[in-house]
């Protein structure tokens, strides 16, 4: 414990000179890069419209406190195809995860040397691209449409699915496998009937809360031409109009509300 003399008295110090010079020094370094970012951005930003933005959202907000209801005829096949892409994909996501984690787990992969850095590469890869650059890359590749849509959901999944479920069996009560091993089961039924049952309760609710996520994701991808609601909000959004912008936020704020309720339901029902 630091302690100091003051006026004769030993006083306990939390931190001795030392600290305090290193402390000091990190608060400096961290001020410096503040202030080094802010003057970039600032030289970044033309401020003229940063001025003018409250007058231009409160403008907005005024061209959409009008909702053109008779537009919800024309969402509704869209708003339906981004529910289907969320869910096809998430389906895709959970085929391709569910052996990859198997793969990656340091308990039952077949090789901890070769096998289980390539599982691992696979989920980091997925999950270091957002879904939108996923659904970018395939709408060049294969056109736009809802197949590059539920490809771009469901390759955007693995890398979470994986993740999260390659943890849980990682944290199998391992005494369970062994008494399965200890009957003569081999590996398929010692997977079958040693892991699987443990990690059930964790793949179902992964598997449904990533649906929930994935019917956000699924909300912005026809901006890049993927499907779904979002080329009819890029066309509202392209020819001003904000009335029926206003119907298309409301319809998707009501289906995330639906999906999150419907979400919270079956994990408390499963977990």
């Amino acid at each position: 414990m630091p302690v100091a003399e003051i006026a004769g008295r030993r006083v306990w110090q939390r931190r001795d000179a030392r600290e305090k010079l290193g402390l000091w020094l990190v608060w400096l370094v961290c001020v410096s890069i503040a202030v080094v970012c802010w003057q970039y951005i600032s030289n970044q930003t033309i401020w003229m419209f940063v001025l003018d933005a409250p007058e231009q959202a409160f403008d907005m907000a005024s061209r959409m406190s009008n909702p053109r209801w008779a537009y919800l005829e024309v969402i509704a096949k869209p708003l339906w195809d981004t529910i289907n892409i969320a869910t096809l994909g998430t389906l895709l996501g959970v085929a391709i995860a569910t052996p990859v984690a198997f793969l990656a787990a340091h308990n039952t992969t077949p090789s901890r040397a070769f096998v289980r850095p390539v599982a691992l590469a696979v989920i980091v890869a997925s999950r270091s691209i957002n879904s939108l650059i996923w659904a970018l890359l395939l709408v060049l590749m294969l056109g736009p449409g809802l197949l590059a849509g539920i490809i771009a959901i469901g390759l955007r999944s693995i890398g979470f699915i994986g993740k999260l479920l390659y943890e849980a069996i990682e944290e199998i009560d391992e005494r369970q496998v062994e008494a399965i091993r200890a009957t003569g089961a081999g590996s398929a039924q010692r997977l079958a009937f040693g892991v699987a049952p443990q990690i059930m309760p964790a793949f179902a609710g992964i598997s449904v809360y990533r649906w929930d996520i994935n019917i956000r994701e699924a909300t912005i991808l026809g901006l890049v031409g993927a499907g779904g609601i979002g080329i009819q909000l890029q066309a509202s959004v392209n020819s001003l109009a904000w009335n029926q912008v206003s119907v298309i936020f409301l319809a998707i704020l009501a289906t995330v509300v639906v999906s999150e309720w419907v979400s919270a339901r079956v994990r408390h029902a499963i977990i």
